[in-house]
């Protein structure tokens, strides 16, 4: 099969991606661009693109599903501790509840600090026991 010469002008980069693209497979600058250019012209070159499209959204859709998932469990799990520390913990007395409060916004504030802290190391709680099951003997 003869083939028809082409000469086509490219961007310097383009060349030089071509170029490094050629000798790390072994193959000519001249084979790589006709299967390119032979790719380009394929009438199911769009169902091949949108295939790998449908493939990329169902993985994100997973992933989706999963962070959902896992923010549920989390809502639920804080809903329920404090549910739990309402009615497991009385109130004080009201001679008290002036130094509880300033005591409690001193806490809090010192909370909201070191969760700043904390978010700013990207430490997380989960790998905390995670490492802490695999390094506790069993």
């Amino acid at each position: 099969m003869s083939k028809a010469r082409l000469s086509v002008y490219l961007d310097h980069d383009i060349m030089q991606a071509l170029a490094i693209w050629a000798d790390r497979r072994g193959q000519s600058r001249s084979l790589i661009a006709e299967a390119a250019i032979a790719s380009f012209l394929s009438p199911d070159g769009d169902e091949r693109r949108e295939a790998a499209m449908a493939k990329r959204i169902d993985r994100l859709d997973r992933k989706v599903a999963r962070l959902e998932r896992d923010l549920g469990i989390g809502v639920e799990m804080i809903a329920l501790f404090v549910r739990f520390w309402l009615t497991s913990t009385p109130p004080p007395p009201e001679s008290e509840r002036a130094a509880l409060r300033r005591l409690g916004g001193d806490r809090y504030d010192a909370f909201i600090e070191a969760l700043g802290r904390r978010l700013a190391s990207e430490a997380r709680v989960r790998q905390e026991i995670s490492e802490d099951k695999l390094a506790s003997p069993e």
